[in-house]
């Protein structure tokens, strides 16, 4: 905490190293939720780049109570919310997608040592995505906030700017209409339907 108490001192500074810090410390966490949220590699990387942007330009509004993850994911959700308002995503992009962000949530590691395992979680994942394309988009964003990217509760809720009680509402059904369309009795541990497991 002290860090990025420092940090943030640094950028309201205008410290440009500040800011290449800012970039490494959380452009792979931005890439892979815009990735998540559109679904293009290419769009992506946009966003990604985009987010970065309007945080640079932008830092004067940020809350120094706040934490810098929160705030750099809500400018990345809006980027992408805006991004899906101007582009219909047809059914062969948000089939691409699948195979390129299944690995996000769902692999032991990033080269296991259990090829079945591996496949097996490549198939989970296939098939959370196909899922996550029938649930509306601020469910979808709340549970990659929450399963893809460990935001407590509050954090999603600062970064979407609503209510801890309307994250978990969101969650709660998003849960219920993935367990529904992955046709199990139950899904795996990390998407157990409660308040622990939310």
């Amino acid at each position: 905490m002290t860090e990025e108490k420092e940090l943030i001192d640094r950028l309201s500074k205008g410290d440009t190293a500040a800011f290449r810090e800012l970039v490494e410390a959380y452009k792979k966490k931005m890439y892979y939720f815009a990735l998540d949220m559109v679904g293009d590699p290419a769009d992506a990387e946009d966003i990604s780049q985009e987010v970065f942007l309007k945080a640079f330009r932008g830092f004067k509004t940020f809350k120094r109570d706040a934490k810098l993850s929160s705030w750099l994911y809500r400018i990345a959700y809006n980027a992408s919310i805006d991004h899906l308002r101007r582009e219909t995503l047809t059914p062969e992009a948000v089939e691409d997608s699948v195979l390129d962000v299944s690995n996000a949530g769902f692999s032991e590691s990033p080269a296991s040592s259990d090829p079945a395992r591996a496949a097996e979680n490549r198939l989970l994942g296939a098939r959370v995505e196909k899922a996550l394309q029938k649930v509306s988009s601020r469910e979808r964003t709340v549970f990659l906030l929450r399963h893809y990217n460990d935001l407590m509760l509050d954090e999603i809720a600062e970064t979407m700017q609503i209510s801890v009680g309307s994250v978990k509402s969101y969650l709660f059904r998003c849960l219920r209409k993935l367990q529904k369309e992955l046709a199990v009795p139950g899904t795996p541990g990390s998407m157990e339907v409660s308040d622990e497991g939310l």
